[in-house]
């Protein structure tokens, strides 16, 4: 395949990703077709026409104008597949149901143009396994793309081949997401949640075993967990809220189902206050309660010891907000793990557990470690990918500090550093010709 020109899109499902994905589309000039189920009553094409609708309240807005939506066709299974016909990139964007992908992907497959790529926005299904749902004339045209929500604003968009996709398909894909839509593009593997999913939910989890184990409140974690360390202003907690718990709780569910071998398998589990919280339908700001919630003008914070809400005060203890202002990253971190206050070691924890699982898990889900920092940096907005800190840090002293503590039984799973991790003489994955793969 050579470059990939876009004349017409076609969008399939019109909730919420796949209608904001269509009006990004959109934003960029680009004629989609946007396609639902046929509506019971009325208007056949009623349920797109609602999600059109919906788009012009959304917030943050999807469009970029409303006067976008003229880029947009509204269209049904029932009476419009013939228009497939006429666009060069198909973007499947329906709930995560393997069954109902596949029929879809039956219905859809006579109408696909010759030269046309057919991709998932599937967050965690096995794209191998979804590629035996089309006829073998359009699988090496067929990959996923995950966008990350809401997509007009999140830069990452994570590609993924599958074992009869086209090598120059991605090729072109990647081309034009970059250049068309301005989106930062990583190739995953095809494994469970992908990359960025994979190391950001791990990371989550480690924060969540960490707060316990050293007797820390969630306000506190996320005063200790946002900017001071590099990552974005709402933190892990407040994050968990933002995303939805119920959302974070169904991608650990899909880690816990889909990797029973990965050695951290032990911690892929929702915790009991987490589930008790789900339970009662305190989701997070969608239904304006969950772990944190506003009483008045009062921000409160879940606290467990006292099983109640609490005015939300996190605040970092003045040895550890010294140590966090050191500006030599080797010097700060040696300064972490020294202390014995429970925040820095705390701290030192999260680190010494991403450093570790990234590490363990790179050959699996990505090609390279650069594709594993990006990933981060742009679907968690952190400043520095797990790789780039440890690197900054002074990689030979972290790697003997975190291979020390895994001797010693400190960290999440026993399994050793990979060899390349411990090679005498690294001072690093990232250099002026490229990055470890």
């Amino acid at each position: 395949m050579n470059k990939l020109i876009v004349k017409k899109a076609a969008v399939l499902g019109a909730g919420v990703m796949g209608a904001q994905i269509a009006a990004h589309l959109a934003n960029a000039n680009v004629p989609v077709v946007l396609f639902d189920l046929p509506a019971k009553e009325g208007d056949k094409n009623g349920i797109v026409k609602k999600a059109l609708d919906g788009l012009k309240k959304l917030e943050p807005a999807p469009l970029a104008s409303k006067s976008k939506l003229k880029f947009i066709d509204a269209a049904n299974y029932d009476e419009h597949l013939p228009l497939l016909a006429e666009c060069d990139l198909v973007i499947e964007a329906i709930a995560e149901r393997m069954d109902w992908k596949n029929d879809l992907y039956a219905k859809i497959a006579p109408h696909i143009g010759a030269n046309a790529i057919v991709a998932s926005n599937t967050s965690g299904l096995s794209m191998n396994a979804l590629a035996q749902g089309l006829p073998e004339s359009i699988r090496p045209r067929f990959c996923g793309i995950h966008f990350f929500n809401p997509p007009r604003y999140m830069h990452l968009v994570e590609i993924i081949g599958t074992q009869t996709t086209d090598g120059s398909t991605l090729d072109a894909l990647e081309t034009w997401l970059t250049s068309r839509l301005g989106k930062g593009v990583i190739r995953a593997l095809d494994t469970p949640n992908f990359v960025a999913n994979r190391i950001g939910v791990f990371s989550i989890l480690a924060v969540m075993h960490h707060t316990q184990a050293f007797g820390l409140g969630f306000d506190e974690v996320d005063a200790l967990t946002g900017p001071k360390i590099g990552r974005p202003k709402s933190a892990t907690y407040r994050t968990a809220d933002v995303v939805g718990l119920d959302t974070l709780a169904h991608v650990v569910k899909t880690m816990q189902d889909t990797l029973p071998n990965d050695p951290w398998h032990a911690y892929f589990t929702n915790p009991a206050w987490l589930q008790a919280l789900i339970a009662k339908g305190a989701l997070g700001q969608k239904t304006r309660c969950g772990i944190f919630r506003k009483q008045g003008k009062e921000i409160q914070v879940l606290d467990l010891a006292a099983q109640d809400y609490r005015k939300s005060a996190g605040e970092i203890a003045e040895e550890v907000a010294a140590i966090l202002k050191t500006r030599n990253p080797a010097e700060k971190f040696a300064a972490l793990r020294a202390s014995s206050h429970p925040q820095a070691q705390f701290l030192w924890a999260i680190f010494r557990d991403i450093f570790h699982y990234a590490a363990v898990q790179l050959e699996s889900v990505a090609d390279n470690a650069r594709d594993l920092d990006l990933a981060m940096r742009w679907g968690f907005g952190w400043t520095q990918g797990p790789f780039e800190t440890w690197q900054a840090a002074g990689w030979a002293d972290i790697a003997q500090a975190v291979a020390a503590d895994i001797a010693a039984g400190k960290t999440m799973a026993s399994v050793p550093l990979p060899a390349w991790a411990l090679e005498a003489g690294r001072t690093g994955v990232h250099a002026t010709e490229g990055s470890y793969s």
